[in-house]
């Protein structure tokens, strides 16, 4: 698939794109994430780094830590439930991604991808990583402690973090504007509590997302957040690191 035509003819046929992805010949896949990928915060250079990507669906922070330098990049996914309200004929695992890496021109050996739920990274199985992005996962997880003990145990260097967050939005006080702001909560959603979708089951404030990061194993963390303007821009992210990794 080298031709304009047929990369367009592909991503065409698709049902569904997660992320917004530059291929050649000026295509774009029509993914709406990022929203800002300059809010991420990620190295701007990432040469001769080993990174795991957590989530990594369509693969925009994979092929993202390859254009920055990054020697190898393991991407992960467990597609198990379909973001919540996804149709199963409608999702095909890594197909899109593999069509991604395929059309960037990018070598299985450098960016390989495993189905693997976040619970079962294992140091035996991945080895150790500089730097891991965890995007867009946590507040989908039955156990987001559970995943940041296990990431931690992985990282040598930094872990980045994107999740929703209450500052600015809780549905259980009202919506829009009548989140926590700086209070250390974090709500549980039994259903679909959250944006209507019953995947989504913890969603923590900012401040609480960064105790849980240092808990985990990182000594220190950043945090900052977009400004929200809805549902969807309700967002935070968080940098976790030990001091000597700090430039």
């Amino acid at each position: 698939m080298n031709t304009a035509d047929q990369l367009q003819e592909f991503v065409t046929s698709r049902p569904y794109w997660y992320h917004r992805i530059n291929l050649p010949h000026g295509i774009t896949t029509p993914g709406g994430a990022p929203i800002s990928a300059d809010a991420y915060r990620i190295p701007e250079r990432m040469d001769n780094m080993r990174v795991l990507d957590v989530g990594a669906w369509d693969g925009y922070w994979t092929f993202e830590a390859l254009k920055r330098g990054a020697k190898e990049v393991v991407a992960i996914d467990d597609f198990s439930d379909y973001l919540g309200w996804l149709e199963v004929e409608d999702r095909e695992a890594w197909e899109n991604f593999d069509f991604c890496r395929n059309a960037l021109g990018y070598d299985e050996k450098v960016c390989s991808r495993i189905d693997m739920s976040v619970y079962d990274v294992d140091e035996s199985k991945l080895g150790r990583f500089d730097y891991i992005f965890f995007f867009g996962v946590l507040y989908h997880l039955r156990h987001p402690l559970l995943a940041l003990d296990k990431l931690s145990a992985l990282c040598d260097g930094e872990i980045y973090i994107e999740s929703a967050i209450l500052n600015e939005f809780s549905p259980y006080k009202g919506g829009l504007g009548k989140g926590y702001q700086d209070d250390m909560v974090m709500e549980f959603y039994p259903g679909k509590q959250y944006g209507g979708n019953d995947s989504n089951w913890w969603v923590p404030t900012l401040k609480c997302l960064a105790n849980m990061v240092v808990s985990s194993g990182f000594s220190h963390a950043d945090m900052w957040k977009l400004n929200p303007t809805s549902l969807h821009t309700c967002r935070g992210f968080i940098r976790g690191y030990n001091q000597a990794t700090k430039p």
